[in-house]
């Protein structure tokens, strides 16, 4: 009888959320700080974003401050054209996000891919600045929420689906495993908050990058890696 081929044997990755894991802050304040400076919206909607953008960086990640930032940054770019934002995200890159980068842990998903891992960030930020930056820091891909862009190319100001958040980040990482034969027993995921714990919880390997509150308790009860930093290490960025 012919022998069975055997299966190929499944791969590793990593898995990074953006806010407050990869960069300082919300990403998507940011790419908004860009938009305010082309004329996106008014001064008075940019202040609001900040506020909400303060109250982020100081709280963690919440559910509520999450959908404040991103209700309004949806309402904002509803009724622009899509290509108007795509061509910012280079800039926004270059000028916004490159400078919040924690250096700590893009060397550690940049060491990931040197070890022959596959390194996704998973994110409810817009699939475009995800896959912006898994891009400039050389990474494999990115997992982001999705704007619908109408048959006109102009920005609806609505999702494709639910915001990449909670336990649809576990869904979203569970099928892209299928998708690419990954062992997610013998992945690593990276975040800064306890709603990304269906996503840390999904892999063989979590990992907590200046957690909240909850989460930090949550970690140092099951033995996870925490790693901290603080603002000064961003100094780096500027040589």
């Amino acid at each position: 009888m012919p022998e069975t081929p055997k299966k190929p044997r499944k791969i590793e990755a990593a898995f990074f959320d953006v806010d407050n894991t990869i960069l300082r802050g919300s990403s998507s304040f940011l790419f908004g700080k860009a938009a305010f400076k082309k004329g996106f919206f008014n001064r008075k909607d940019f202040w609001r974003m900040a506020w909400q953008q303060s109250l982020f960086i100081s709280r963690g990640e919440k559910l509520n401050s999450l959908d404040a930032i991103k209700d309004k940054a949806l309402s904002l770019i509803a009724g622009h054209k899509a290509t108007d934002l795509t061509d910012l995200t280079d800039e926004v890159y270059e000028n916004y996000i490159s400078p919040k980068l924690w250096p700590e842990t893009v060397r550690i998903a940049q060491e990931h891919i040197k070890a022959g891992r596959e390194v996704w960030l998973v994110t409810a930020t817009p699939k475009e600045i995800a896959d912006v930056i898994a891009h400039r820091l050389g990474l494999t891909g990115g997992l982001g929420t999705i704007v619908e862009v109408g048959k006109d190319g102009i920005l609806t100001g609505k999702l494709i689906g639910k915001t990449l958040h909670g336990k649809a980040k576990r869904k979203a990482v569970r099928a892209l495993a299928e998708e690419r034969n990954i062992s997610l027993s013998r992945s690593y995921a990276y975040s800064d908050s306890v709603n990304d714990l269906p996503m840390l919880t999904a892999v063989g390997n979590p990992n907590c990058v200046n957690p909240d509150v909850a989460l930090r308790y949550y970690a140092n009860e099951a033995g996870w890696p925490i790693l901290d930093f603080k603002k000064r290490e961003l100094r780096a960025n500027k040589k």
